[in-house]
C-alpha cells in the first residue's frame, strides 16, 4: 500500500497498488441457465460447505443432462463414400499413410513445453522498484564490479562475402581434386594428419577403405535383418547357432495375393490417395541343431579352411547323401523394411569388415560391401491372432526341418557375379535383353530369306508345277499360325 506525498496545490490520492488494474477479463455468461439445486441450509457453522470436498462431491452426484439427440450429435452419411455398400470400407477409414500437416496446423501440434513466451533471464533487481518496463536485454553501462568489463574490446574483422562461384561446377571439382592430393600426401606421411577436434591424438596406423569387388553375391547387394526380440531363449552366454541362422520366406495365400495385387492396381489408378502397398515377406527362421552344426556349416563357406570341401563336416547322412539338419524356431513378420536400388544401395548404409591378410590379391585394409535392403522382423501376429479369435485360415504346409547341402555356384550365379565386380552399381539388363531380341530377330529374317530364296528356285525349276499350298512356309508363318491356334 502506498500513497503520494502532499504537493503544493495538489490533493492526496490513496493508491492500493502500483498499477492500476485497466482491464477486466470477466469470463463469459455459461451458455445455459443455472441449474436450480436442493441443499439443506445448515449454516457455515457445521463447515460443510466450506470443505474443499463439497464442490468435488457436488460435481460427482449431480450429472450434466446433456440431451443428445439419434445421431449422436455426429451425423453419419454414407451415402456419398464410394464403396461403403459394396463392402469396402477403405474411405471411411484412416488412409495407411498419415498426410502432411498443413504449415496452418503445425503450430497446433507444438507440445506444452513449448507453449507461452519464452522466459527471460531476469536481473538482480530489489522487491521494491519503480513502475517501469525492464528490459529483456543486457544493459550496455558498464558494470565497476567486473574488472574485464573496463577493458577494451578487440574490434573483429568483417567475415568476407562468400564468393558467388564457390558453388559452381568448376569450384567444386577443384575442391574434390585438392582433398585427394591432401589424402596423398596423409598417407606418405600419416603424422600431418590431426584430429578436427583432439589435437593430442596421433595416428598409430592408416589401413585404405576398400570395396570388395570379389564378394558380391549374384544379386549384388546383401539384405540385413534385425530382430525386435531375442530369438532364442536368454541365457547367460551367446548362441553360436545365431551365426549360421536360415531365413525361408513363406509364400502368399491366395487371398493374401489377391488382396496385394488389388491394393497395387488401386495404387497404379489412383497414386494421390491409395498408397503404393508394401510387399512384406514373412519367413521361417531355423537353427542348426547344435553349435556343431553351426560351426562346420560355416567352415564349408570359408575359403581359408583347407577342410572346407571335405564331406566329413557334414553332421548327418542320409540316402541322398550327407547334409546338415536344421530345425524351425518360429515364424516370423516383417515390421518394417527400407528397400534401395543399385545406384543408392552405398548411399544409407554399409557392412565393414577388416581383414589382417596381405596375401593377394586380397590387402590389408577395411572392405565395404552395400546394403540394398534393411527389414525388421517379429514373430508373427497376425495368422496367431487369427487362429485365437477363430477367423477361418487356408490351410499352410508347415516345413519343421531342413536338410541342407551346400554345393558350388551354377555358372548363371557366376555369370552375374563377375558382371557386379565389373559393374558395381548394376547394368542394364533389360538393354542386353533388347539387344539379343534383336539379334534374335535378325536371325529369324535370314532364315525366311532362305526359305524364300529355296521357293522361287523350286519354282523356277519345275516350270509351271506349282507346289501345293503349305508346303513351303517360312518359320515366321509357322510361329503366326501357332499363335493363331493357340488363341
Amino acid at each position: 500500500m502506498s500513497s503520494s506525498g502532499a504537493r503544493s496545490g495538489e490533493r492526496m490520492v490513496h493508491q492500493d497498488f502500483i498499477a492500476r488494474i485497466r482491464y477486466s477479463n470477466a469470463l463469459p455468461p455459461p451458455p445455459n441457465p443455472p441449474k436450480l439445486l436442493d441443499i439443506p441450509n445448515t449454516g457455515l457453522a457445521s463447515g460443510q460447505y466450506t470443505t474443499p470436498g463439497f464442490a468435488s462431491r457436488l460435481a460427482r452426484e449431480q450429472p450434466l443432462n446433456i440431451e443428445a439427440d439419434a445421431e449422436l450429435g455426429m451425423p453419419l452419411d454414407l451415402v456419398g463414400m464410394p464403396g461403403v455398400f459394396d463392402g469396402d470400407e477403405r474411405s471411411i477409414q484412416a488412409p495407411v499413410q498419415t498426410p502432411a500437416v498443413h504449415p496452418h496446423d503445425r503450430p497446433l501440434l507444438r507440445p506444452i513445453a513449448a507453449l507461452g513466451k519464452p522466459k527471460v533471464a531476469e536481473a538482480n533487481v530489489s522487491f521494491l522498484r519503480r513502475t517501469e518496463y525492464i528490459s529483456s536485454t543486457t544493459p550496455k553501462r558498464l558494470d565497476a564490479s567486473n574488472p574485464r568489463a573496463l577493458l577494451p574490446k578487440a574490434k573483429r574483422p568483417p567475415r568476407p562475402a562468400p564468393d558467388a562461384a564457390a558453388d559452381s561446377p568448376l569450384a567444386i571439382k577443384r575442391k574434390i581434386d585438392r582433398s585427394f592430393d591432401i589424402a596423398r600426401q596423409d598417407l606418405k606421411d600419416v603424422k600431418r594428419v590431426k584430429h578436427p577436434t583432439k589435437r593430442h591424438l596421433k595416428v598409430v596406423e592408416a589401413i585404405p577403405l576398400l570395396p570388395d569387388l570379389d564378394a558380391f553375391p549374384d544379386s549384388g547387394a546383401y539384405v540385413t535383418i534385425k530382430f525386435l526380440t531375442n530369438p532364442v531363449s536368454s541365457a547367460s552366454e551367446y548362441d553360436s547357432r545365431l551365426l549360421s541362422g536360415l531365413f525361408r520366406p513363406i509364400e502368399r495365400t491366395e487371398s493374401e495375393e489377391a488382396a496385394y495385387e488389388a491394393a497395387l492396381e488401386a495404387h497404379q489408378q489412383d497414386p494421390d490417395n491409395n498408397p503404393s502397398p508394401q510387399n512384406l515377406m514373412n519367413y521361417d527362421f531355423y537353427l542348426g541343431q547344435s553349435s556343431t552344426v553351426a560351426r562346420n556349416f560355416r567352415r564349408k563357406f570359408d575359403i581359408d579352411d583347407v577342410d572346407h570341401d571335405n564331406n566329413d563336416l557334414y553332421t548327418h547322412h542320409g540316402e541322398a547323401g550327407p547334409y546338415f539338419q536344421f530345425n524351425r524356431v518360429r515364424a516370423y513378420e516383417t515390421a518394417d523394411e527400407k528397400e534401395l536400388d543399385h545406384p543408392t544401395k552405398y548411399a544409407d548404409e554399409i557392412i565393414l569388415a577388416y581383414n589382417d591378410d596381405e596375401v593377394y590379391p586380397r590387402q590389408k585394409a577395411m572392405y565395404y560391401y552395400p546394403i540394398m535392403q534393411k527389414s525388421t522382423i517379429r514373430p508373427q501376429r497376425t495368422k496367431n491372432i487369427a487362429r485365437t479369435i477363430g477367423i477361418p485360415t487356408e490351410e499352410e504346409q508347415i516345413v519343421d526341418q531342413l536338410d541342407i547341402t551346400v554345393e558350388d555356384p551354377t555358372e548363371e550365379m557366376l555369370d552375374a557375379m563377375r558382371k557386379y565386380k565389373e559393374h558395381p552399381l548394376g547394368w542394364e539388363q533389360e538393354v542386353e535383353e533388347e539387344e539379343e531380341g534383336v539379334a534374335a530377330d535378325t536371325q529369324e529374317q535370314e532364315q525366311d530369306q532362305d526359305a524364300d530364296a529355296d521357293v522361287d528356285a523350286d519354282r523356277n525349276g519345275a516350270g509351271d508345277e506349282r507346289a501345293p499350298e503349305g508346303d513351303h512356309r517360312s518359320p515366321s508363318e509357322e510361329r503366326d499360325e501357332g499363335e493363331d491356334d493357340e488363341e
